[in-house]
Parts: structure tokens; sequence; C-alpha cells
């Protein structure tokens, strides 16, 4: 049974993975395991279509509309053109993970009262804080 994202009163549900990688070396597939571990709902957009363990990744912004979280694996310089996106989805929130801070998206995030947190995905995960 897949746990529910802190679920809100619209039931979003699913985190998505923005930067997802099929490398198992990077900090974005480490998360995808990890999610799915801890039995979460993920979907992923990254550089390149693909799948993992069952998980489509998306090279293009799909729209979903149960997005509970979004997790940040893109560096500050190729967030610009998922900001609209990342307004569409209307997230509950949105984790910036290490190497990722950006004050712009930051504050268009704030403005569109959709949380932000400066945090590691992985550490939240192990440390029952997800």
């Amino acid at each position: 049974m897949l746990k529910q994202n802190s679920v809100s009163a619209n039931n979003k549900t699913k985190t998505l993975i923005l930067g997802a990688s099929t490398n198992p070396n990077r900090y974005a597939y480490m998360a995808l395991q990890s999610l799915q571990q801890n039995n979460y709902a993920v979907v992923g957009v990254g550089a390149k279509e693909a799948e993992i363990n069952g998980v489509r990744i998306f090279k293009y912004q799909k729209m979903f509309y149960d997005i509970d979280t979004v997790t940040l694996y893109l560096s500050a310089k190729n967030q610009t053109d998922f900001y609209d996106y990342l307004l569409q989805l209307n997230p509950r929130r949105v984790i910036f993970n290490p190497g990722t801070r950006n004050q712009d998206l930051q504050n268009l995030l704030v403005q569109n009262q959709i949380e932000v947190l400066h945090a590691c995905t992985l550490v939240m995960l192990s440390t029952q804080q997800y």
C-alpha cells in the first residue's frame, strides 16, 4: 500500500522528482529508490524518457494533478524553464535539495502559497521526516 504524503483536502499524494536520472550514482536516482522503498508514489521528469523500477520518467513537462511534493535535482540555471510548470502543478511543497537553491524560484513559490524546504530528500526519508 502506498503512503499518502500528508494528504491534504485535495488528495494530492504523489512526489515528482524534477531532474530524475537513470544514473544510479545520482542523488535523484537514489531518491527515487528511497521513495519507492518507503512506499511513496513517485513520478519523474528528466533529461530523457525512461523507466526505473516501474516509475516512468518523462522528458517533457507532463501535467499531473495529484502532486503533493516536488523534489528538485536541477541546478538553479536549469530551473528557469520549469517555473510556470511548477506553478501549474501547484504542489503543497517544493524541496530544494543541496545544490538547487534558487532565491527567484523560492520567492515565486512563496508568493503562490507553496511551501519551500531547503533540505535533503534522502535525509528526510531516512529520519522519517518526509
